[in-house]
This record gives structure tokens, C-alpha cells and sequence, in this order.
């Protein structure tokens, strides 16, 4: 991913990159991060690859726009969990990339924490961004 964003310079128009990536790259996007250090989703390998697709190109992670780094962020929980919104070891898994042309149309962000308690969820909650062009 990283060879294709810079070979044909993905980043340099206006473009989104969405997914459930399934790192958590940043240290307060886990419940522990030294717990988790081990744990698939938040390895230092892991880390360091997406942080090698996210120097690529000039990416704004649109979630930590709106959320400083300094707080906990996620948008999965485990379904091993009993009561998964009371114990709160989540995961940030899923990412919204804009691209610098894209930076200063950034104006909103709503992670759907609620549907986690849906009857028959899933382990992640929908994540979206606003953008005003």
C-alpha cells in the first residue's frame, strides 16, 4: 500500500481512505497500551507499517482531528467481554484518512458508540466524517 500511494501519488488530490484497518496505531488508541504491546492490532511491527503508509502521503488522520492523541479513542470492543461498555477495553481499529487538500473541508466527526449494544452487533461501530466542499 505504501509503494502504491507514493508511486501514484494517491495523496496529492482529494481523496478519503476509510477502513478497519485493524491497527490501533497510537498508544491511547487501546485500553492498555502496555498490555496490548504483544497483542495483534497494536504490535510495534504493525505500528510502524501503518505509520509507514500514513507518511506516504500528506494523510490527516480525521479521527485524532477531532480527538486529541491524549485521549482514549476506539471504534471496536470485543465480544469476549460480559459487559463490554463497562469494562471499556476497546480498540481504535477503523481509520478515515483525508488528504491535505481535503484538510480544511474537515468538519465533523460521529462514531456510533451505541451501536455496539445493538441486539446482534458488531464488534466494531460505524465511524464517519463530514467534510463541506
Amino acid at each position: 500500500m505504501t509503494e502504491w500511494i507514493k508511486t501514484e501519488r494517491i495523496a496529492d488530490g482529494r481523496v478519503v481512505l476509510a477502513g478497519d484497518l485493524n491497527i490501533a496505531p497510537l498508544e491511547h488508541d487501546v485500553w492498555s497500551h502496555k498490555a496490548l504491546l504483544k497483542i495483534v492490532s497494536h504490535t510495534p511491527v504493525e505500528v510502524e507499517k501503518l505509520k509507514r503508509v500514513f507518511d506516504a502521503g500528506e494523510w490527516i488522520d480525521s479521527l485524532r482531528r477531532f480527538v486529541p492523541e491524549n485521549e482514549k479513542l476506539y471504534t471496536w470492543w470485543s465480544y469476549r467481554a460480559a459487559d463490554w461498555a463497562a469494562s471499556d477495553k476497546g480498540r481504535r481499529l477503523d481509520h478515515i484518512l483525508v488528504s491535505g487538500a481535503l484538510g480544511g473541508a474537515l468538519t465533523g466527526l460521529d462514531i456510533l458508540r451505541e451501536a455496539r449494544g445493538w441486539e446482534r452487533p458488531s464488534d466494531h461501530v460505524p465511524v464517519s466524517i463530514e467534510l463541506v466542499l
